[in-house]
């Protein structure tokens, strides 16, 4: 290994910082963590510099991305809003800046992770893909012709809340029918949880595993390994609108693949991608292009975010150096 290259990233959650010293070929060489306080900004910002400082340290690093959860502007250094931070049309990237001393490019998480994978990860070789994060919610990112499509204001590719059934099921968001609302984890411990109400034998598995608290999409998945037809009913059927969703997609990006990330996938991915597969082409617009898509599970995994905001800001670096010569 070599210090060329070497850049910083650093993903930001509402309860962690993960950051990691990344070369150019993708590899994260030596990683540290943080805690964080969503209502303290401040305190974020001096712990991301901190790690920074801890992973930079005499390494000749070139730059520095970071990953948040909400909404960037396009000039990759606003948040202009995040759920779980106290983050308001904030100048995170220059208030970062100045604390380093380095460069700093800011990007929305899910279009990190896509960006990841993309350069490092399942997509690589090709040219247009979506990466789906399925966990909590359900995020997105799409590389079109090879590019990150941002979009005009900084909000492309909040795939979640796409309607994929009309008039269907309360989302978070406040709508109705949003695809996060039946292929996210929120809505597979919902069902999970009004099975139970209902039918408590049916739920017998489930309820078992998850004790005294809710059922999650955790104790779902465990049921399901453990062969509980309930629990794989209900894989199936997040599978299948999974698919559906992917059909819409496909009839907009026209992608060579989907790539299935975050925590159900690692948990439950060879569960719910048939049905995903079986989803989508029942639900496709004919059987032309889209009919070649693929369906993958994502490679990178946790690392995925911080190893795309670092090689972000490793591309933005190289392309202002090479504006200034």
């Amino acid at each position: 290994m070599t210090s060329e290259g070497l850049a910083v990233g650093v993903d930001i959650g509402g309860t962690n910082i993960l950051a990691g010293l990344v070369d150019n070929d993708g590899e994260v060489v030596v990683r540290t963590r943080r805690t964080t306080d969503p209502a303290d900004p401040e305190g974020i910002e001096e712990d991301v510099a901190a790690a920074v400082a801890e992973l930079s340290e005499g390494r000749g690093v070139v730059a520095v991305g970071v990953a948040a959860a909400g909404f960037v502007a396009p000039d990759n250094s606003t948040v202009l809003f995040a759920p779980n931070i106290a983050w308001r049309d904030h100048p995170l990237g220059a208030r970062l800046s100045s604390l380093i001393g380095l460069p700093v490019t800011v990007e929305n998480d899910a279009n990190a992770a896509a960006w990841a994978e993309f350069r490092f990860g399942n997509g690589r070789g090709r040219h247009d893909i979506v990466m789906l994060t399925l966990g909590t919610g359900l995020g997105g990112g799409i590389i079109s012709g090879g590019k990150l499509l941002r979009g005009g204001f900084g909000g492309a590719a909040e795939l979640g809340h796409l309607t994929i059934v009309p008039d269907g099921h309360y989302c978070g968001c406040g709508r109705e029918g949003c695809w996060e609302a039946y292929a996210s984890g929120t809505a597979l411990g919902r069902l999970a949880n009004s099975i139970a109400t209902a039918d408590p034998d049916a739920a017998a598995a489930m309820s078992r595993l998850a004790g005294d608290a809710p059922i999650g999409g955790a104790h779902v998945t465990a049921a399901a390994r453990e062969g509980d037809a309930v629990a794989l009913r209900l894989l199936r059927r997040f599978g299948y609108y999974l698919g559906r969703g992917i059909a819409t997609l496909a009839a907009v990006v026209d992608p060579e693949a989907v790539i299935i990330g975050g925590g159900i996938s690692a948990a439950a991915g060879d569960l719910i991608i048939p049905s995903a597969e079986d989803g989508f082409r029942a639900n496709l617009s004919g059987q032309g292009v889209g009919g070649r898509l693929q369906i993958l599970t994502a490679l990178l995994g946790n690392d995925a975010g911080l190893i795309g905001a670092a090689d972000s800001a490793r591309v933005a670096s190289t392309s202002a150096v090479l504006s200034l010569s």
